[in-house]
């Protein structure tokens, strides 16, 4: 019996294990630098931005121990405004805070004790002394490019684009926001 329950650990554990390459992330991200407001460009599609048609743009505000409000808002097909808040924290607690992955939960402070509803958020790489961020998921399923201006050069968003697909994201699926 003791050899089934070890079985099962082993085999639970190994699924837990990820197979995705590390994800390299910006070193030394100075967080009141990166708070303020970001303009989407790009994105990976998902399925909670699926009605967002344009002016997509994220609000990070630092609060006290290190959390960062999140106030996300886009317009929809329909012409209404649809936001959504979050809070963000960093993914790995230590005494010299990396601010380059982040965990960001849109469910209810309630449920914040369940791993499952915190994402990824992580910073890839910023450019232009904090005017753009690639800020994507090491399960390469979220991607998304943010400009502090609402119209972005195009040539950064493609250069930082390349970066993404040479890091394994499916940029050939990333759909432009129009803003």
């Amino acid at each position: 019996m003791k050899i089934i329950f070890y079985i099962a650990v082993v085999t639970a554990l190994a699924g837990c294990a990820s197979s995705d390459p590390v994800l390299p992330t910006q070193a030394n991200i100075d967080v009141n630098k990166y708070t303020g407001t970001w303009y989407e460009q790009a994105r990976l599609p998902n399925s909670f931005q699926r009605d967002c048609a344009s002016d997509v743009q994220a609000d990070y505000t630092l609060q006290p121990g290190n959390t960062i409000k999140v106030l996300n808002q886009c317009k929809q097909k329909d012409g209404s405004v649809k936001t959504a808040q979050a809070e963000g924290r960093l993914a790995v607690q230590s005494t010299a805070p990396d601010f380059s992955k982040l965990q960001v939960r849109f469910a209810p402070r309630w449920m914040s004790w369940l791993p499952m509803v915190w994402g990824d958020y992580w910073i890839m790489k910023i450019h232009g002394d904090y005017k753009y961020s690639l800020v994507g998921t090491p399960n390469r399923q979220f991607l998304w490019v943010l400009s502090r201006e609402k119209q972005a050069d195009q040539r950064v968003v493609n250069e930082l684009l390349a970066y993404a697909a040479n890091h394994g994201f499916a940029v050939q699926d990333v759909t432009r926001t129009l803003q």
